[in-house]
């Protein structure tokens, strides 16, 4: 069995606090101490892990979750809420079910936002967080680019036509990608309907959430307080719109602590199958196990 059949058989289902049905991988030996919770971006799902979990799941658990109302995971009929807090009760009840008491967590943007609210919420049971080009700050413009397209592509009627639209979305902030390697990515954004035709792989709904972030109140800067006794790595595109070098340069005056890297050849957000991704990554696992 390779590495990528082992995640995709590695599926479960739990049942969030208010009822939901919401999905999750879990490869690796469960008797493994080290679990790496890997959680998605806003409009993504579990299956942007599968490289990087089957690489990590060689020496540690890794729990890779869809978000409620993407991938395999049910949809919520209130839009409002698809928000942080309610992700981040979604993930404490699935690490309650499989009574893990500590993990560390690689956020993906939206997922590292997650990590955040949850080192507020019980930072004990954080071995580290490693936060995949996002910060407690977003540069606007590169929020008011999300906004345009998120939820709101035209439909397709092929792969081939899923794939030119994954690039035309992400050519500029993914560099060098070849078409075997777009329609990998369009596959793990889409899913075939019905009538075999590839959708989005997420509610539309998530849209309306996303225009209203503008509203949400609270301060980010002070989630981002939650994790200064936390080992935390921060990977920034060297292209990102979203998390800039002046927001990263804040984060390290901030926390002198964090660790960071910069993914070349990449935007918003770094695929976490690059080179530079694999070896910042597994030497921030090995100080935080040893």
């Amino acid at each position: 069995m390779n590495n990528y059949q082992e995640f995709s058989d590695s599926a479960h289902q739990y049942l969030s606090d208010d009822g939901l049905e919401l999905f999750y991988r879990d490869i690796g030996s469960i008797n493994n101490k080290h679990v790496i919770l890997c959680l998605p971006g806003l409009t993504r799902n579990s299956r942007d892990f599968e490289t990087l979990a089957s690489y990590l799941a060689m020496e540690n658990r890794v729990i890779c979750p869809d978000l409620r109302g993407r991938g395999f995971s049910e949809h919520d009929t209130n839009w409002q809420n698809y928000h942080p807090l309610t992700y981040a009760n979604d993930i404490w009840a699935l690490l309650n079910k499989l009574s893990i008491n500590k993990v560390a967590i690689i956020g993906t943007s939206l997922g590292g936002l997650i990590a955040m609210v949850m080192a507020s919420q019980d930072s004990s049971r954080l071995e580290g967080v490693v936060l995949n080009d996002v910060g407690p700050e977003i540069d606007p413009k590169g929020l008011e680019r999300i906004k345009k397209y998120a939820g709101l592509l035209p439909p397709v009627d092929s792969w081939v036509q899923a794939a030119q639209q994954t690039k035309q979305v992400y050519g500029p902030w993914l560099k060098g990608l070849s078409d075997d390697q777009w329609l990998i990515l369009a596959r793990r954004s889409y899913r075939e309907n019905s009538q075999n035709k590839p959708v989005l792989d997420m509610d539309e709904n998530i849209s309306t959430a996303i225009k209203k972030l503008g509203a949400q109140k609270g301060d980010p800067w002070q989630l981002f307080e939650a994790l200064e006794n936390i080992e935390t790595l921060v990977l920034r595109g060297e292209l990102s719109d979203i998390l800039t070098d002046k927001i990263l340069q804040k984060m390290l005056k901030t926390n002198p602590k964090l660790i960071s890297a910069v993914i070349p050849d990449r935007g918003h957000v770094p695929l976490l199958d690059e080179e530079t991704s694999l070896s910042a990554i597994n030497k921030f696992i090995k100080r935080i196990k040893s």
